[in-house]
């Protein structure tokens, strides 16, 4: 490919809201263009690096005997309806013009399982896996990041179908130990960690995560073990003895006008968040519940839905509030709060002479213990785990920042059993197929490589993804011998199978270097002044210094590191 006939419209400032590095590098580069919030245009560069991504992935899940197939984006809502998913907030609607309602596909659990209930019957007809490389969409209320966060996205969704738990354990090993090969060649480290099934469901559950300061998930890691848990999904370890009501001086009412928010109170009273606890009323299916967590925390409503046994939890509204306890929000407290079940976090146990809500408008209480003036009817692990807090399974966690670019699920039976997918075993007798689902974001990996591998200058591609493999500069197009000597060898490396970028453009040697820098070619190949001397000057893009190499030996060396470089990655 020839850079004069190429589309290469680089920029020399990333537009203002281009917050990460690898989304500011992705549109400098001219790899993507932002048409609206949360949509992209993948230009040249960008097709070519994307694809390329996609190609890593398709061929390690036929390497474990996957199989492609492609499904349609527009999913009717009667198939949604069928798991109950058709009030999933992220969902893109629409109606055709009988007035049949679709939904755009932003994951196809329920279009697999469709086509798998109508021809799978058997146990002989299994173990089976299914995949597609799609575009999805989905309807998210804060787009940003480039690609990290969009509305519209390319994506890896495989679905696994067996008739015993041996089966799905082994084709979930498979998948996860395929992720590691996919992510490994593209030059992505990643950290597994357990995660939350989120609206797709299911049981065990794991997120691959690239360990970057700009990812948007908290991860906690137990350096001393390795185990990792997205901030969601993550326990928190320690032992916690009741606290004893004796010595604290008995509830005393205070005014705090207009003091809602735990900054408000504390600074008000002029006591630490840590002597604070908050009560938040949350609706589990038709039972009110008052979740009590330290001032200084945050409750996990992932954590107190499992808890509860309920799908999810959602908090009151200012009105039901008002009505279960008599005062706003903010000023909801557990003392004398009448037909709520009261579940505190482990680490209440522990407290005692604090400050709660005094159910009344303006007013909160202290001198307030668990035991002595209000029962808990359970405590329970049901805050969002910090950097700090113990581990489970022994030491602390390290807080790190992270971004998902994979997540695999055991859904068990989430799908079949309300879908009717069902398969007879060796007796005749009929079960509800075991289902598994794996996604892998693959524009989401592409801006990740960015993210973990740049300099100021630009991108620093791995020759696995990268747009181009190797870049030949001619620095003055004018001069007869560095031109043929830059076409030479471009033809020479095109017959070897490297993918190679010939930029003949009409520019000026410095704009050409920047470019090359900028856009992130592993390999740069300069024809310069010392084509007179027999010479080219090479450089890889991640190394700092360049050297000579003898041209007549250019296109055999060249493609043979490119080779090497191949190689390594599998």
């Amino acid at each position: 490919m020839r850079a004069s006939r190429y589309f290469l419209p680089t920029l020399r400032e990333a537009p203002a809201e281009a917050e990460l590095v690898s989304h500011r590098l992705l549109l400098r580069a001219g790899f993507i263009r932002k048409l609206s919030a949360g949509v992209y245009s993948y230009l040249p560069l960008g097709l070519r690096t994307l694809n390329k991504v996609a190609d890593i992935v398709r061929e390690e899940a036929n390497r474990i005997g996957a199989i492609e197939l492609l499904m349609p984006a527009l999913v009717p809502f009667d198939l949604l309806k069928e798991t109950g998913r058709d009030a999933v907030e992220v969902l893109y609607r629409t109606e055709d013009r009988t007035n049949r309602q679709f939904a755009l596909g932003f994951t196809h659990e329920e279009v697999i399982t469709d086509i798998v209930r109508g021809h799978v019957q058997s146990y002989r007809d299994m173990p089976l896996c299914l995949y597609q490389i799609q575009t999805k969409f989905r309807d998210e209320p804060r787009p940003r990041a480039g690609l990290i966060r969009a509305k519209e996205f390319e994506m890896f969704d495989a679905y696994s179908f067996d008739s015993n738990e041996e089966d799905l354990d082994r084709i979930y090993k498979a998948m996860w130990e395929a992720y590691e090969r996919m992510f490994r060649r593209m030059g992505l480290e990643t950290l597994v960690c357990e995660a939350e099934a989120g609206d797709i469901g299911g049981s065990d559950n794991h997120e691959f995560m690239v360990v970057t300061p700009g990812g948007e998930d908290r991860v906690l890691l137990n350096e001393k073990t390795g185990f990792a848990a997205n901030a969601e999904r993550c326990d928190v370890g320690g032992t916690y003895e009741p606290a004893s009501a004796e010595g604290v001086p008995p509830v005393e009412k205070v005014s705090t006008p207009g003091m809602r928010t735990v900054e408000e109170v504390t600074s008000f009273l002029k006591v630490s968040a840590s002597k604070l606890v908050k009560t938040l009323l949350v609706r589990a299916g038709d039972e009110t519940v008052a979740a009590l967590v330290r001032g200084d925390r945050e409750l996990n409503p992932y954590k107190l839905a499992r808890r509860l046994g309920v799908p999810k939890v959602e908090m009151l509204e200012a009105d039901a509030v008002r009505k279960a306890t008599g005062a706003d929000v903010g000023f909801a407290g557990p003392v004398g709060l009448q037909d709520v079940r009261i579940i505190a976090d482990q680490e209440v146990r522990s407290m005692a002479d604090f400050v709660v809500g005094a159910n009344e408008d303006d007013a909160h209480l202290v001198h307030v213990c668990h035991g002595r003036d209000f029962e808990v009817h359970e405590f329970a692990d049901i805050r969002i785990a910090v950097d700090g807090d113990p581990s489970p399974d022994g030491g602390v966690f390290k807080e790190v920042r992270g971004i998902e670019v994979g997540h695999i699920f055991k859904l068990g039976t989430r799908y079949s059993e309300p879908m009717g997918a069902v398969f007879t075993d060796e007796e005749g007798k009929e079960h509800p197929i075991l289902m598994g689902c794996y996604g892998l974001g693959i524009g989401r990996s592409m801006q990740a490589v960015v993210e973990v591998s740049h300099d100021d200058a630009g991108i620093i591609w791995p020759v696995s993804i990268a747009p181009f493999e190797v870049v030949i500069l001619v620095v003055n197009p004018e001069d007869r011998q560095q031109q043929e000597a830059a076409e030479t060898l471009y033809t020479e490396l095109q017959q070897r199978g490297v993918d190679v970028l010939l930029d003949d453009r009409d520019e000026r040697a410095g704009v050409k270097f920047k470019d090359a820098d900028l856009i992130g070619y592993p390999l740069r190949v300069v024809c310069g002044r010392t084509v007179a001397e027999g010479n080219v000057e090479v450089k890889w893009r991640r190394e700092p210094d360049a050297n000579p190499l003898p041209l007549s030996d250019a296109a055999q060396t060249i493609s043979e590191w490119i080779a090497h470089e191949r190689n390594r990655s599998l």
